[in-house]
């Protein structure tokens, strides 16, 4: 898929609340089909930025665009070509979902014959034809999810905004989602933009990722994009076991051209280098009469990339309090059960 025409465009945008910086000067293009996932944790910004390219809230500096409308000036424009779903999609819970989208059809101007016809094919789309007249308050929350993306498209809207969609769906659920956000980006062009701290899920469908830490942008390009970027500033950590595991392993380890220190991790060793030495390592190990039960590069993974970028941007992590570490544990946790590994 060829994307090339920016759709969405800050420029040096930012919100301040006193003398809290909320968004600091934020620079960023996301091109027309692309899905896009905002990562941070709550407080860092994502909510605000939300809010200004939606004309919610106007900035303190720089501007926003859509579509080469001014978020600010233009607000009106901008809400007729964006859809937005927030994470707790509120419908009329003694409605049925054929009447919930009818509601909204004629909020937008539709009527009658096309009214219908559209809410048929919202319904088909989003794959809730069979529950379309049961009552929303029966509904499981992917049920919402999905009848959520069928209300914002009866508008047929340019662009998307969703903020932590998959949030609190079961795995089937969440496929089935993931699958149709694809397909509104891949077939029908539609730019997505997803905040969200789910890390598996918005690896899985993003076409890049931008990582937000205290109101600031610190990264931003495809997974693979960012693991390049960091392997270049010489960040190369390798997981090891071997055995026997003795004195003699560590000391050898550091023997190797580019080795700046080694660390432990349960029972398993840690290669902090500046230089991809993964063969070198296995070289001198197996010379040395080592059996090598593991070996494996760190970086390619979503979760280990933002927590370096997120230590890279200079959070701390209080042993005592555990505060940033146990934020970085819960994203691992949601990572583990949404992918069926744990609970």
């Amino acid at each position: 898929m060829i994307m090339s025409e920016t759709i969405i465009k800050t420029e040096g945008l930012s919100k301040r609340y006193g003398g809290i910086t909320a968004v600091d000067k934020l620079f960023l293009e996301i091109r027309k089909g692309e899905v896009f996932g905002l990562l941070g944790p709550n407080g860092a910004g994502k909510t605000t930025t939300t809010l200004m390219l939606l004309g919610l809230t106007e900035p303190s500096g720089g501007r926003a665009q859509i579509c080469g409308y001014d978020c600010t000036r233009d607000s009106l424009q901008v809400k007729k070509i964006t859809g937005y779903l927030p994470d707790n999609v509120g419908f009329y819970p003694d409605m049925t979902g054929r009447q919930n989208l009818r509601f909204t059809g004629r909020l937008n101007g539709l009527q009658g014959e096309e009214l219908e016809k559209r809410i048929d094919e919202m319904l088909k789309r989003v794959g809730m034809t069979n529950a379309a007249d049961r009552k929303t308050g029966t509904y499981s929350r992917g049920m919402k999810q999905r009848l959520g993306i069928a209300d914002v498209l009866m508008k047929d809207p340019q662009i998307i905004i969703m903020d932590e969609p998959t949030l609190g769906i079961d795995p089937e659920g969440m496929r089935e989602l993931l699958a149709l956000i694809r397909q509104l980006s891949e077939e029908d062009q539609r730019t997505i933009l997803i905040s969200s701290h789910q890390l598996h899920q918005v690896q899985q469908i993003c076409d890049r990722v931008g990582i937000f830490v205290k109101g600031k942008l610190i990264a931003c390009g495809s997974v693979g994009e960012l693991a390049v970027q960091l392997q270049s500033e010489g960040n190369y950590i390798l997981e090891l076991e071997a055995y026997p595991h003795d004195d003699r392993l560590e000391n050898l380890l550091h023997t190797v051209e580019g080795v700046k220190k080694i660390t432990k991790e349960n029972e398993m060793i840690l290669v902090h280098s500046d230089r991809d030495c993964h063969n070198d390592v296995i070289v001198t190990l197996l010379m040395n009469g080592y059996d090598l039960r593991r070996l494996r590069q760190r970086g390619g993974d979503l979760d280990e990339i933002y927590s370096k970028y997120f230590e890279k941007a200079g959070e701390t992590y209080d042993s005592d309090t555990g505060k940033r570490k146990g934020f970085r544990d819960n994203f691992r946790s949601l990572v583990r059960h949404a992918s069926g590994k744990g609970k």
